[in-house]
């Protein structure tokens, strides 16, 4: 959606170190787990928390004789993500044999995608604020399989593995050094997770582990990231470090800050950052050195032999496009436009496609702001409270809707709009909200009859008061709010102002 002329770029993150400023350069690598039932070269089930390695084809476990075979869904996936990303989607990849000791593969390497991989360069509009916003340039991203997962606590001398995730597809997101500080990090990643989400090509689920994030932050002094952008030098960004796995927004950032603090103190103390791999340690709030930083020639990468390059067609991928639905940043601007509500109000219900198609199906016909209000407010608000995805709400959306247009045609106040919601809520749970507001007796008193002679008692009771809002209008509201009493708050309080108005000659 992004309009580079309505969006002002952030300012960097500045450090102040002992001696000096710095500024701090992130690039990001997400794995992405593809929303696929089978796994990216066997039929084995992806399905998460099944027992122990009952989740293992013969080709996950690398058993002598055994070709991978690939998943076209998983191909589609990749390049639908690709797409959503505004990437240019490569006709011809192929894969390749990254060797390295994993104890959770059996196989001893793991297929990935270097040289040729399956999406080429996309951008991601990371919001920052109403009108600031990071365009975070995409690299590439590649598929490959995951590995399975160690276990080191069930037994002090022995670990187990679990081989449930091996061979499970990946899609590495692999982004340009464009993030310059911990929030927009966070920010970026939430950004990927959420178009994710709309795609429907990865679920998002950090805890679990299906999208998690390889953080690279180096240190620069201000003006040297610029450089950067003019030659494409790297050198003058500083010595990077990875810290690996990070599956938390919040370690993420609090990661990069300490990461960036460390390399500061390093330079400053006149040493040489080392380019390594790191751990995070939430519980010292640190990172610590995992292993020396590995390039590619260290894998000693090579063209798988058991797999052809992959061609596709473009009228496949042209297909896939055309069943792409309406993505966040588009969604957003429609509801800023079409319903006429804030950008916050638009961020909060496009945060989740099944938020905004909640919302939307509240506001069809009726007044948009008012229905970002009670959904925003009284929907999320309750749902939040109570732990509950909108999936799950007892009100429906055709529920506050109606409730919607009995404020509209004067039948129901907002007061007893709040009630009422309550009552569906709870204890009229599937109720329409008509009838629910009748049998309750909360349709407000439109009966101008009723309501003149209760303000007529009113003013014959009071002739002081009625002096003294003939000098003063304000006063008027007195009279208002005693006839809202004596009718319960049933009465439509415009017919009361207009009547007491009328009757106190006020014009």
């Amino acid at each position: 959606m992004l309009d580079h002329l309505s969006y002002k770029t952030p300012t960097p993150k500045v450090i102040h170190g002992a001696k000096e400023d710095w500024e701090l350069v992130i690039g990001l690598e997400v794995h992405a787990q593809v929303a696929s039932k089978a796994k990216l070269f066997s039929g084995a089930s992806t399905e998460f928390g099944s027992e122990p390695n009952s989740n293992v084809a013969f080709v996950d476990a690398a058993m002598p004789g055994m070709l991978p075979v690939i998943n076209e869904y998983c191909v589609a996936q990749a390049v639908r993500t690709g797409l959503g990303l505004k990437a240019a989607i490569n006709l011809t990849s192929a894969f390749d044999r990254k060797n390295y000791f994993y104890p959770d593969l059996p196989q001893g390497y793991q297929i990935s995608q270097l040289y040729h991989p399956i999406v080429g360069e996309g951008e991601v509009i990371v919001d920052m604020g109403p009108g600031v916003a990071r365009r975070v340039r995409i690299e590439r991203i590649h598929l490959e399989q995951d590995a399975g997962k160690s276990i080191h606590d069930l037994d002090p001398t022995m670990s187990f593995v679990d081989l449930n995730r091996t061979g499970v597809a990946l899609m590495e997101i692999v982004s340009r050094p464009d993030i310059r500080g911990p929030e927009e990090a966070a920010a970026y990643v939430a950004k990927l997770r959420q178009i994710m989400r709309y795609l429907g090509t990865c679920d998002g689920n950090m805890q679990n582990g299906n999208l998690r994030a390889d953080v690279n932050v180096s240190v620069c002094r201000p003006g040297d990231y610029e450089k950067y952008q003019a030659t494409g030098d790297h050198s003058v960004l500083g010595t990077r470090c990875e810290i690996k796995n990070m599956n938390s927004l919040r370690f993420i950032q609090a990661a990069i800050e300490y990461e960036a603090r460390r390399q500061i103190a390093i330079v400053e103390d006149g040493g040489k950052v080392v380019q390594e791999t790191r751990l995070y340690d939430p519980d010292k709030g640190e990172t610590r050195s995992m292993r020396s930083k590995e390039e590619a020639h260290d894998y000693r990468y090579f063209p798988c032999p058991d797999l052809l390059p992959l061609e596709i067609e473009q009228a496949w991928v042209d297909d896939i496009a055309a069943t792409m639905p309406e993505l966040p940043d588009e969604k957003k601007a429609r509801f800023v436009t079409g319903y006429g509500i804030t950008e916050y109000d638009a961020d909060v219900l496009t945060a989740e496609a099944e938020n905004a198609a909640f919302f939307e199906a509240v506001a069809k016909g009726r007044d948009g702001k008012q229905a970002a209000n009670w959904v925003i407010n009284e929907l999320f608000g309750r749902l939040n409270k109570e732990g509950l995805s909108v999936e799950a709400t007892p009100v429906s959306a055709a529920q506050l809707g109606g409730m919607l247009d009995l404020i509209a045609s004067g039948e129901i106040t907002t007061k007893m709009a709040k009630d009422l919601f309550e009552l569906l809520w709870t204890t009229e749970k599937g109720q329409n909200p008509a009838e629910v507001a009748q049998k309750h007796g909360m349709k407000q008193v439109t009966d101008t009859g009723a309501i003149e002679k209760a303000l007529d008692d009113l003013i014959a009771a009071n002739p002081e008061q009625v002096e003294k809002a003939k000098v003063n209008a304000k006063l008027a509201g007195w009279f208002t709010g005693q006839v809202l009493k004596a009718t319960g708050g049933k009465a439509n309080p415009a017919v009361v102002n207009q009547m007491v108005a009328k009757k106190l000659g006020l014009g």
